[in-house]
């Protein structure tokens, strides 16, 4: 049925592939790279720089497609990742335009291959990090584009990351201290000396970013402050400068970078929505033209090495992301594509932002969407409380962010008032807010939803016992606390690869994720490697409570997730069965964290869809086909009909 006379959009448009995304210019301007469907898979297709019209495919994947690839250096050849079913043992292949080639470059088994750096004073090589004399560390290996031949650059002695020059030598590492906190060591001579460190309340705020030509270092930096600026450190001189920052928000990746001294030109930072601060008045006048251009934030996706065309898109919250070619010269930009135009011919609806004030005093940055029939450019609660999801983001260090959600579209279709809150624990904030986070699981991160709830239903956007909790990762175990910790508190859940035992979750973690275990006590609270740490993660774990559950529970998995492992969704499912408590619980064979493959996120969806209106009494469409094309496994349907 429909909600409010509305037409319900099929899902396809929500969750389907894109018509285009990801457009790249070539570093000589002449070609267009972007990711396309080829036979349902997502490819990637090279194009003429000035249209679109005449694309060729230079990818031939038929399983789970491409999510990332690059340019390089060397002319017509460009770079991708693919892993085998979601195991994020990501090998880098090569396409090579003119001799319609691929080749995997790290032809290697049960190893997680990380692209680490290329550049154009050296384009015929990329520098790449392998994991393959030990699991835990990544060495760095220097590889030939053309023979493929790799050569050991340095051997990991225990950093979780490097940075490298525009020669290709490795300049920095950082790693973790035992306390949490960050050392960023610098590398003379094959000998490492400290170039900086940082306690843990500043780790994850105090990063470095890059180096440029002039061998300066550009880092993210809050020690002495709140939130994150942009800092350089001359490393001839030692000379540091703070360059630009935000009284409230941090530093964001979205750097407007000169393409050939690497040399930052604009910081962008997101309190709310996104706004940059220019540092090079050199494209002062052009991010002024671009940001009058078409609705939505600006980001400068790519340019040419010459600093000619620029490739700009526009992410607006109720439309789809709109590729613009800019011509620097003569500043002209002209429309290449819209990446999923269809979205062109439904209503959307806005996304509006506000801050809602936690039990504390704690000032939460969120966002909600309501059904297109009941939005305007104000917002502002509707007539009468409507259903309500709780849409809880992974990390937790990650953060919800303005812009086009196809959840919250697609719920907001459905009748349902969407909210995102970014609980304490979010990045992006100002370490004050991501600290507040620290050993504060199943704990004030929880209460923060809670109060999120609670703001819904005393302003009367939502209606108090229809309210369910959903999402993926961190959000999925979020679910879980959500429906034991607090059972009566939503009328469902929906967790997606959320992990239900911090034991277990955390003794089996990719073991390239070793050097990070630090930092990751220091978030958390405890590691499993002691009794005491055993208890304090036993009790902000699901697993122990799972009794409590009360209310349905849909539960999707991958198999070959090796973030949150199978075992996560078993245990509480098992537990669950033990106690003769319903639960619909949907596995993934082909999937790893998350569902990548359109006909798998799909089919979770339109269960999800089933099952939030059975349950809240939100609109649906039928089922009908579509488990076509899926590897869903219905493990327990939990009584849920049409399953």
């Amino acid at each position: 049925m429909a909600f409010n006379g509305e037409r319900l959009v099929p899902r396809e448009l929500y969750f389907g592939n894109p018509d285009r995304t990801q457009l790249r210019i070539s570093p000589d301007g002449e070609r267009m790279a972007y990711l396309a469907p080829r036979d349902g898979v997502m490819n990637l297709w090279v194009a003429g720089a000035d249209h679109l019209s005449d694309p060729r495919p230079v990818t031939s994947d038929t399983h789970r497609g491409i999510r990332w690839y690059d340019w390089t250096y060397s002319p017509g050849r460009l770079v991708y990742l693919r892993d085998s079913d979601g195991d994020e043992n990501w090998h880098i292949y090569l396409a090579d335009v003119e001799e319609g080639t691929e080749r995997d470059l790290t032809p290697l088994d049960g190893v997680s291959a990380r692209p680490m750096g290329h550049s154009h004073r050296h384009p015929d090589r990329i520098l790449v990090g392998l994991n393959s004399r030990d699991p835990r560390l990544h060495d760095v290996y220097s590889v030939h584009l053309g023979s493929g031949r790799r050569e050991l650059v340095l051997e990991n002695g225990g950093f979780a990351g490097f940075l490298s020059d525009q020669d290709l030598k490795v300049r920095l590492g950082v790693r973790f201290t035992s306390r949490g906190g960050l050392q960023c060591m610098l590398r003379e001579g094959g000998d490492w000396k400290e170039l900086y460190s940082v306690g843990p309340e500043d780790a994850t705020t105090s990063s470095p970013l890059s180096l440029d030509s002039e061998g300066v270092l550009w880092t993210s930096w809050s020690e002495g402050r709140d939130t994150a600026a942009l800092r350089s450190v001359d490393l001839r001189t030692g000379k540091a400068e703070i360059h630009a920052s935000h009284p409230r928000a941090d530093l964001t990746s979205r750097l407007i970078v000169h393409p050939r001294t690497q040399r930052p030109q604009a910081a962008g930072f997101e309190y709310r929505r996104l706004e940059y601060v220019v540092l090079d008045e050199d494209i002062a006048d052009d991010l002024e033209y671009l940001q009058d251009l078409e609705r939505g934030e600006v980001t400068v996706t790519s340019r040419s090495l010459d600093d000619r065309v620029w490739v700009v898109a526009f992410r607006p919250d109720d439309g789809s992301v709109a590729y613009y070619l800019y011509r620097r010269e003569s500043r002209r930009a002209e429309l290449l594509c819209r990446s999923r135009p269809e979205l062109e011919e439904v209503d959307l609806s806005r996304m509006h932002p506000v801050e809602i004030e936690a039990a504390d005093g704690m000032s939460l940055v969120a966002y909600y969407t309501l059904p297109p029939a009941l939005d305007s450019a104000e917002g502002g609660p509707p007539d009468s409380p409507l259903p309500m999801v709780l849409y809880v983001h992974g990390g937790p260090w990650a953060r919800d962010r303005w812009g086009y959600h196809p959840v919250h579209q697609w719920l907001a279709n459905r009748g349902y008032f969407v909210l995102s809150v970014n609980f304490r624990g979010s990045t992006g904030l100002g370490k004050d807010y991501v600290n507040a986070g620290n050993g504060q699981w199943a704990a004030d991160m929880h209460r923060d939803l809670l109060d999120a709830v609670r703001w819904a239903v005393e302003n009367r956007f939502a209606h108090r016992e229809r309210v369910a909790i959903m999402g993926g990762s961190y959000g999925g175990y979020a679910t879980l606390v959500g429906l034991t910790f607090t059972p009566e508190e939503f009328a469902c859940g929906v967790d997606i690869v959320g992990p239900s035992n911090l034991v277990t979750l955390l003794q089996n973690v990719p073991p390239y994720w070793m050097p990070m275990m630090p930092m990751m006590e220091h978030r958390v609270g405890a590691l499993p490697g002691s009794e005491e740490g055993r208890r304090y993660l036993m009790e902000r774990s699901p697993i122990t409570r799972a009794d409590r559950i009360v209310r349905p529970l849909l539960i999707g998995q991958g198999a070959n997730d090796p973030r949150v492992t199978q075992a996560e969704a078993d245990q509480i499912v098992g537990a669950m069965r033990e106690k003769d408590l319903p639960v619909t619980y949907l596995l993934y064979p082909d999937e790893g964290h998350g569902f990548q493959r359109p006909e798998n996120r799909l089919s979770f969806f339109a269960v999800a869809e089933q099952f939030l209106a059975e349950h809240i009494g939100g609109s649906c469409q039928p089922l009908g086909d579509s488990f076509r094309g899926s590897s869903v496994e219905v493990v327990d349907d939990g009584g849920l009909p049409g399953l």
